[in-house]
């Protein structure tokens, strides 16, 4: 299939593999890669600049074919080393960034001129028409039904991605709720030209997450998410656990006192640190993990490659069946 997408990154197939924190790993990146998508390397999930500068490295090892990486730029409790993150993607070879959370404008220069190619992701049409005025090569629009930090419009796909078709001139994907053909053949009709998925791609055999994330993928449902935070307009979508139940009730009883909520109340159960005990260690209960509305579409493990493969085969069946013989009848 070819996309404006799929020209501008050299990929196959118009599907991107998202950042997500302790799951974007080379292994995993690599997979997407080698199956005809664009894999993503968390830039964050390394320590270190020295350290993603390995990961990097593992990753080309393991594919010939385009990758990218992400960086993140959201609140957190100590501020990142940008700048040599930044060197670490560009001397090790990678041509495509995702940048995510702020405005990403300071970092665009460097990028650019080392030929890098950078799709921000929004959460509005505004944010994405910013994001094409600062010279950013594509957009992933993110809708309401996204994992993760899905901002503070709650405008789902079906309205967000039309409204992007009408105002941007880049090209742009849709992300939050994409699983399958289906998801692929809809946002192509609603105007994009691929799509981003996160929490699908974990539960995958590659996925470098325990067992019982995979597990509890399967089980779940499109009704099992919560969103926390909303009273410090830092919104995340997560899957419910007792750790989010206990972050909920935090935030129920600072509204109820008349007390604003601090990171603080609640910076135990969201840290990183839990985050990790979660998608690493299997410990389910023990923080808030991002996972959009799209776990009651996940049926299935499948490797990377059976996934695409199934993806674009529904894809195309639909396009060239389904829907060419409504236009015959």
């Amino acid at each position: 299939m070819k996309t404006r997408i799929t020209e501008l990154f050299g990929i196959q197939h118009p599907i991107i593999q998202g950042g997500m924190h302790y799951v974007g790993y080379a292994e995993l990146a690599a997979a997407v890669s080698n199956a005809g998508g664009l894999g993503i390397i968390t830039a964050l999930t390394q320590p270190t600049p020295e350290d993603l500068a390995q990961e990097i490295t593992r990753c080309h090892e393991m594919t010939d074919r385009p990758f990218g990486v992400n960086l993140t730029f959201l609140p957190a409790f100590a501020e990142p080393p940008y700048p040599e993150y930044n060197d670490a993607i560009i001397s090790g070879g990678v041509r495509i960034v995702e940048t995510a959370g702020r405005n990403p404008q300071e970092h665009l220069p460097r990028l650019q001129e080392a030929g890098v190619r950078v799709i921000h992701k929004c959460t509005s049409v505004r944010h994405a028409l910013k994001a094409e005025s600062i010279g950013c090569d594509a957009v992933s629009v993110d809708g309401f039904e996204c994992g993760g930090h899905p901002g503070e419009d709650d405008i789902p796909n079906m309205v967000l991605l039309p409204r992007a078709a009408e105002e941007l001139s880049i090209p742009f994907v849709s992300s939050g709720g994409m699983a399958n053909g289906r998801s692929l053949v809809a946002s192509l009709a609603l105007g994009a030209d691929g799509m981003n998925m996160g929490t699908r791609f974990i539960a995958t055999q590659e996925a470098p997450v325990h067992e019982n994330v995979k597990r509890t993928l399967l089980s779940a449902t499109e009704l099992d998410t919560r969103l926390i935070m909303r009273p410090i307009r830092n919104t995340e979508r997560v899957l419910n656990n007792a750790a989010v139940e206990e972050i909920l009730r935090i935030e129920r009883e600072r509204i109820e006192a008349g007390e604003p909520l601090q990171i603080n109340d609640i910076r135990h159960l969201v840290a990183g640190s839990e985050n990790r005990k979660v998608l690493q260690q299997g410990e389910m209960d023990a923080g808030a993990w991002s996972c959009g509305m799209v776990a009651g579409l996940i049926h299935d493990i499948p490797t990377c490659k059976e996934l695409l493969d199934a993806i674009m085969a529904e894809a195309e069946a639909l396009i060239s069946s389904r829907l060419a013989g409504m236009l015959a009848a």
